[in-house]
C-alpha cells in the first residue's frame, strides 16, 4: 500500500532543501508538522474528504497538486518515488474551514476506496483539519509526501 504523509511548510524551496538533505525520507515528525495518512491519496481519498466538507460531488479536480520534489521527477515515467506534491491553497482552506466533522466523518467513512470506521474517520479528519488550520494561521502551504 502506498504511503502518504501530509505536512505543512513555508514553501516548496524549504521542502526541497529538507528532502535533498535527507534522501527523500518523510519529513513528518522530523522537519515538519504533519499527519501520517497511509492510504489517503490526494486525488481520490482526500478529494472525497474535501467533497464531503464542501458538500459537493467528488471530482478528480477537487484537489489540485503539483510536483515539487524531486527536480525533474515528472520527466521520468519510471520514477517510483518518493516524491512530494504541493496542494493548492483551496484544499488547505477547505480543510481549515471545515465544520460539522461528525457529518463529514459519516460520509467519508462510507467511501469505497478505504475501509475505516466512523470514529477513526473522524479522528483522522480532525488531525487533517488541525494541520490545515495551523498551516493557514502560519501562512504556510500543505504538501503530500508519497512513497510506493
Amino acid at each position: 500500500m502506498p504511503l502518504f504523509d501530509y505536512f505543512r511548510a513555508p514553501d516548496a524551496d524549504a521542502v526541497r532543501r529538507v528532502l535533498d538533505a535527507d534522501d527523500g525520507s518523510t519529513p513528518v515528525g522530523t522537519a515538519f508538522d504533519g499527519v501520517e495518512a497511509k492510504g489517503v491519496d490526494p486525488t481520490v481519498v482526500l478529494g472525497q474528504m474535501v467533497a464531503a466538507i464542501r458538500q459537493v460531488p467528488w471530482s478528480s479536480d477537487l484537489v489540485d497538486d503539483r510536483l515539487v520534489w524531486p527536480a525533474g521527477g515528472e520527466e521520468d515515467a519510471d520514477f517510483e518515488g518518493p516524491w512530494v506534491t504541493e496542494l493548492d491553497t483551496s484544499v488547505r482552506d477547505a480543510l481549515a474551514q471545515a465544520d460539522d466533522l461528525p457529518r463529514v466523518a459519516q460520509e467519508w467513512a462510507r467511501i469505497e476506496e478505504h475501509d475505516v470506521d466512523v470514529a477513526h474517520a473522524q479522528e483522522f479528519i480532525e488531525s487533517m483539519v488541525g494541520l490545515a488550520r495551523r498551516a493557514r494561521e502560519a501562512g504556510e502551504l500543505m504538501f503530500c509526501w508519497t512513497s510506493l
